[in-house]
């Protein structure tokens, strides 16, 4: 029995086998990776590197073993994700895993906006499984924005359609956490948790964090969404995504993505990470 994560040279993946490593040895951790070369640094620190895709039903035929406690991090191939997902999951099942954690969007089904269709499909598709299961309903990272900030510092200006919504995000660190925890610790089956950051804030309050904690002035520059999608495709974001863009600021400014439960914070038993603190590390 190991734990095994997916998509483990990812981002979020590193974070999360970063984690792991702090609580378990590393004989019991593996990865799966669609390169084995992008593992190597993984392998050399004694974790099992199993090679698959998510498109790859073969590979993942073999890719998991009895008692596994899986995580699944979702896909970034936005239109192909649930037959991956779903690729994923019956390997899971064929293979009798003890648990199935599952990196979805925060609010579930409630989150009536197309980034987030794919993953209700995916949950339920886990449910149907029958397999025990986690659903780590993730919020906004705050590296969705901050990774912005060279453009934002560059131009003056936040830009969104987002009106007054706030967003409850957290670092990417605290997310995997999370995810770390519910793979380790015990009575975490057949649970939903809501992950999000312990305050939401607004595009407004945003900026004039950015400007105070830079020294320039930036303003949080409001935009229409058919302007938004014009700016967007304009500095050379596809069509598609950038509708997407458009789309989740609509959200926000519903509140889709403001909730704040206190789940995240429970889980790692700590306050989230500030998005002051984001802010501030990614300017130095």
């Amino acid at each position: 029995m190991s734990i095994v994560v997916t998509a483990a040279t990812g981002a979020l993946g590193r974070l999360v086998v970063e984690d792991l490593l702090e609580r378990v040895p590393a004989d019991q951790v593996a990865v799966v990776v669609r390169d084995e070369a992008k593992a190597a640094d993984l392998a050399a620190r004694g974790i099992e590197v199993r090679v698959a895709d998510y498109d790859d039903r073969a590979a993942l035929a073999r890719a998991f073993e009895p008692g596994d406690r899986v995580l699944l991090i979702s896909g970034n191939e936005i239109g192909r994700r649930v037959a991956q997902h779903t690729a994923v999951i019956d390997a899971a099942k064929a293979a009798g895993v003890a648990q199935l954690a599952y990196t979805g969007i925060l609010g579930g089904p409630e989150a009536d906006f197309e980034l987030a269709a794919e993953h209700t499909t995916t949950e339920q598709a886990v449910l149907d499984s029958g397999l025990p299961y986690t659903f780590l309903r993730n919020g906004w990272y705050h590296e969705n924005y901050t990774r912005e900030l060279p453009t934002v510092l560059g131009h003056g200006a936040v830009v969104g359609s987002a009106g007054e919504g706030r967003v409850a995000s957290a670092a990417r660190a605290d997310y995997a956490a999370a995810a770390a925890v519910v793979l380790t610790g015990e009575g975490h089956l057949n649970r939903i948790y809501e992950l999000s950051g312990d305050a939401a804030w607004s595009l407004g309050e945003y900026a004039a964090e950015v400007s105070a904690l830079s020294g320039k002035e930036i303003a949080y520059a409001e935009v229409a969404p058919d302007e938004h999608l014009r700016i967007l495709t304009g500095a050379g974001v596809p069509e598609g995504f950038a509708a997407i863009i458009v789309d989740v600021d609509a959200a926000i400014e519903r509140g889709r993505l403001a909730g704040t439960s206190g789940d995240l914070a429970r889980l790692i038993g700590r306050p989230t990470t500030p998005v002051t603190e984001a802010i501030g590390a990614a300017l130095a």
